[in-house]
C-alpha cells in the first residue's frame, strides 16, 4: 500500500511542495539551478550548441538534489509527483524572484 498523498491539481500540490523546501540554502540551491537552467538554455539556443541542452536537466536537479539531501533532509518531490514538481520550481523561483518567498 502507497503512502503517496493524492493532489487533484497544482493548486493543492503547491503548499505541500514549500513545506518540503522549508530550508532556505536548499531554495537557494534551486533558485541557483532554475536560473542556470535558464542561462545555459538561452545561450545554447543563441550560440546554435544544442547539445548543451542535454545538461539542463543535470544543472537543474543536481543543485536542487544536493539541496534535499545535504540540507533538507528529504527525498525531493520530484520522485513521487514528477509534473507537479517540475512545475512547482518554476513557481517557486518566480515567488522567490518577485520576494514572496525569502531566499
Amino acid at each position: 500500500m502507497s503512502n503517496q498523498q493524492t493532489f487533484n491539481s497544482f493548486s493543492e500540490f503547491y503548499p505541500y511542495y514549500l513545506e518540503e523546501h522549508s530550508d532556505v540554502t536548499c531554495r537557494r540551491l534551486h533558485f541557483v539551478g532554475s536560473l542556470l537552467v535558464l542561462i545555459v538554455a538561452l545561450w545554447a539556443l543563441t550560440s546554435g550548441k544544442l547539445l548543451w541542452l542535454l545538461a539542463l536537466p543535470v544543472i537543474g536537479y543536481g543543485f536542487a538534489w544536493v539541496g534535499h539531501f545535504k540540507f533538507e533532509k528529504n527525498r525531493p518531490a520530484t520522485f513521487k509527483y514528477p509534473l507537479y514538481s517540475l512545475m512547482g520550481d518554476w513557481v517557486m523561483f518566480r515567488d522567490m524572484l518577485i520576494g514572496r518567498i525569502r531566499f
